[in-house]
């Protein structure tokens, strides 16, 4: 009985790790990049956090991740671009105000020589946020 109860822990454990804040993570992720890169970076990461506040950052997929009843965004820097990737139902509900990027199905690209469509993207958290929690409180059929 000892043992299965701490076998339970242990997973409870190391659920609640993985979905601890991980801020600093994220921290030492945008520190890594130039000087340019990282001023964007800054700027999506508190655009989304302003969109969404009760969300946690974590880093998953090895990019910064924005979770909230599941993953709920993530982006990244690259040398050319930022990439966000809110979901393929984040791209297909705003797919005509971004047929102005590159992306593909779950991924979009923000050049960095051209300034970020704040309003753009929280709105797209802000659909994202709805959708998880939605999907949340959903009861699945039997």
């Amino acid at each position: 009985m000892f043992l299965i109860e701490f076998i339970h822990f242990r997973n409870i454990e190391k659920i609640e790790e993985q979905f601890m804040d991980k801020s600093e993570e994220v921290d030492n992720y945008i520190a890594s990049f130039p000087a340019e890169t990282r001023e964007v970076l800054e700027l999506m990461r508190s655009t989304i956090k302003e969109a969404a506040p009760e969300a946690v950052e974590i880093m998953n997929y090895g990019i910064p991740t924005l979770t909230l009843h599941g993953n709920l965004v993530h982006f990244g820097g690259f040398k050319k671009h930022v990439g966000f990737y809110p979901a393929p139902s984040g791209i297909k509900a705003f797919q005509e105000e971004l047929s102005v990027y590159k992306g593909a199905k779950g991924s979009i690209q923000f050049p960095l020589e051209q300034p970020l469509p704040l309003d753009l993207i929280k709105r797209i958290v802000k659909f994202r946020v709805e959708e998880n929690v939605a999907n949340c409180l959903t009861v699945p059929k039997k």
